[in-house]
C-alpha cells in the first residue's frame, strides 16, 4: 500500500527487471484475493479482471 521510487522493493525489482507498482492507496482493501491483474510496466497501470 505504501512505497517510493527509492524504497528497496522498488530498486531490486528495477534492477531485475520485474514490474512493480508502489504507493497505491488501499490496494490491499481494493483488490480482492485471487483477483487477476495486469501490470503494464510502461505505462505504470494496473488493470483488475
Amino acid at each position: 500500500n505504501v512505497g517510493a521510487m527509492g524504497s528497496h522493493a522498488m530498486i531490486v525489482s528495477r534492477e531485475l527487471g520485474i514490474p512493480c507498482v508502489a504507493s497505491v492507496a488501499d490496494a490491499t482493501h481494493l483488490i480482492p484475493d485471487g483477483a487477476m491483474v495486469t501490470v503494464d510496466g510502461a505505462t505504470g497501470t494496473v488493470t483488475v479482471h
